[in-house]
């Protein structure tokens, strides 16, 4: 098993914040899962019958896998000849091979500069008549989350497992809890992975591997029901990662590739629209950083690749991919994604808050840009851990639609979401200011991290059944939702409690201790239930009882009286309605 959470990460975690350390801890243990998702992608593969995955498109994986490989040798040689020639007589010298320069699945966890993927496994070898016989031959795929926890569970042995515990061992006492007035910033942990690494590690590799899983699943086996196409079309969109990889690493290729519902995305780069309804084979020929798309019977796209995200061309039919500057100088820019085929649910019900994804125009960015300028002051005013959480925890943001009948720049024109598959990623409709893309932020961050922290950690035992008051929903929640809205709400009534204390600006200082109070006294309407309940597990406990100190803290410091009586009527009467319609015989 895992080594235990340390008591300090559970601490800050649970008073809403959380140092580089703690943060580095959620991000190592996340991009671990995703790298055993997507071997676990890999296995399935192997072990698919050929009904449900043809030898064609098994090759074809095989020839990706190839590209993969070559693109993360290259990476890799290409460091040691930056190290090797460092200036000056301090300069690094070249590491031995495993030193540090593990490939994609090899020692999950480094010494102590964040994730660092395994050595890549050997490519599938089933051969044309079926799976070759071996430990994986024939083995049923699994839901996702069992067969990542399997692998969890039995991954660390030996050696592994003392270096990982070395990683993870309870760190030095924590210093006193830091008040409203200390404004040092806390140093970010590792910096994101890049390159290859970055690919398998983008947020949306997670949706996109349990969508291929689902498809390959040998339990059902193929069925009148089933779209057999759907395990090719599902791994041909690793072919585009890999061609990505090898483009981001200056390989020179020549590959086939798929554009799916008539569009082929490339991750990081951007989109081609073929013109054509359906699924269509486009060839691709990279060289030195030049792009050439060809189809039958069209004329070629040229494409040239920029640094960072995006690649430009003249063609009408290519859209480059776009993103935003780093939150903090230096820091990596971020993706503001409306290409990825995978950066929504495919399928299934979507949350009734939710709207769905949206294309933008020139305009469109431009006020994504305006709102985001801003962005990063406002989350300094709120507390510079949330500043510095949101640049470390942020991968992407995912722009959505506004809610139907909503009125931009009111309280409920907006929606915003994550998705607990794509750790990083924050789905948002535009934001109306900067000051309410920073509340965003921080409520979409606290999900990111308690959901990384539950992934670890057994909170509580607690059922799905909804039936439990929350003052920010008008529908019955289980305690884990209950537990998810009230963690959410307590952060961003702290955010808003330091925006006020700290605000030069009168009207917006008002402003902030209405959201405060409200926020705060939602919090107080449902803490009985969390704190009473029986479901909760020791580390649950101490999970709750740091809310609850929390709470208490920013009680210290209340809202004025007018603020504070209008957001207790506010919450009576969202309880009061809510009995009426949910209280059985009435």
């Amino acid at each position: 098993m895992l080594p235990p959470v340390p008591e300090r990460a559970l601490t800050e975690l649970g008073r809403t914040e959380g140092g580089p350390e703690t943060l580095g801890l959620l991000v190592r243990d996340q991009h671990t899962r995703r790298l055993l998702l997507l071997r676990a992608v890999l296995d399935a593969a192997e072990a698919a019958d050929p009904r449900v995955l043809p030898a064609a498109a098994l090759a074809r994986l095989h020839a990706d896998w190839a590209l993969l490989e070559e693109a993360e040798r290259l990476e890799r040689a290409a460091r040691r000849a930056r190290r090797s020639a460092g200036p000056g007589p301090g300069a690094m010298r070249p590491s031995r091979a495993g030193a540090g320069e593990a490939g994609l699945f090899g020692g999950v966890f480094g010494p102590a500069g964040g994730a660092v993927p395994e050595p890549m496994p050997e490519r599938p070898a089933r051969g044309a008549d079926g799976p070759v016989s071996g430990p994986s031959a024939g083995r049923p795929t699994r839901d996702a989350d069992a067969v990542v926890a399997e692998r969890l569970a039995g991954r660390f042995t030996g050696d592994e497992h003392r270096r990982v515990t070395a990683d993870r061992a309870p760190s030095p006492p924590r210093p006193p809890h830091r008040t409203r007035h200390d404004t040092s910033a806390p140093a970010l942990p590792g910096p994101p992975p890049t390159g290859v690494r970055s690919l398998l590690l983008h947020p949306f590799t997670g949706p996109w591997a349990r969508d291929a899983l689902r498809g390959l699943d040998t339990v059902t086996g193929p069925s009148a029901e089933r779209d057999l196409r759907e395990p090719a079309r599902a791994l041909a969109h690793f072919g585009a990662l890999a061609a990505v990889a090898a483009v981001r690493a200056g390989v020179s290729c020549a590959v086939r590739l798929s554009a799916r519902d008539g569009v082929l995305t490339l991750p990081s780069l951007g989109a081609l629209r073929t013109g054509r309804p359906g699924d269509t084979e486009v060839s691709l020929v990279h060289r030195r950083g030049r792009l050439t798309f060809r189809r039958p019977g069209e004329a070629d796209v040229v494409v040239q690749v920029q640094s960072g995200v995006g690649a430009w061309s003249e063609a009408a039919a290519w859209t480059p991919a776009y993103a935003l500057p780093g939150l903090l100088p230096g820091s990596p820019s971020v993706p503001l994604d409306d290409l990825d085929p995978y950066r929504t649910a495919r399928g299934g019900p979507r949350p009734h808050t939710l709207s769905g994804p949206v294309t933008l125009d020139d305009a469109d960015r431009k006020h994504w840009l305006h709102a985001w300028s801003g962005t990063a002051a406002a989350l300094g005013l709120g507390g510079e851990r949330r500043l510095t959480e949101a640049a470390a925890l942020l991968r992407c943001l995912v722009p959505l639609s506004p809610p139907a009948g909503a009125v931009p720049g009111r309280a409920g024109g907006s929606c915003s979401g994550t998705r607990r598959e794509a750790f990083g990623a924050v789905l948002s409709s535009t934001p109306a200011t900067a000051t309410a893309f920073a509340a965003t932020l921080v409520h979409e961050i606290q999900h990111t991290k308690l959901a990384a922290l539950s992934d670890m950690v057994t909170l509580h035992h607690a059922g799905t059944e909804a039936r439990h008051f929350a003052p920010w929903r008008p529908d019955p929640r289980p305690y884990d939702g209950l537990l998810q809205g009230a963690y959410s709400h307590l952060a961003l009534a702290d955010f808003f409690q330091r925006t006020a204390l700290t605000t030069p600006n009168p009207a917006h200082r008002d402003a902030a201790w209405a959201r405060h109070a409200r926020y705060q006294e939602q919090v107080g309407a449902v803490l009985p239930a969390l704190v009473g309940s029986g479901d909760l597990t020791p580390r649950g406990r101490q999970f709750v009882d740091r809310l609850v100190e929390t709470y208490e803290r920013l009680a210290e410091q209340p809202a004025p009286r007018g603020q504070a009586a209008r957001a207790t009527a506010y919450v009576r009467a969202a309880r009061t309605l809510w009995t009426q319609r949910h209280t059985p015989g009435r």
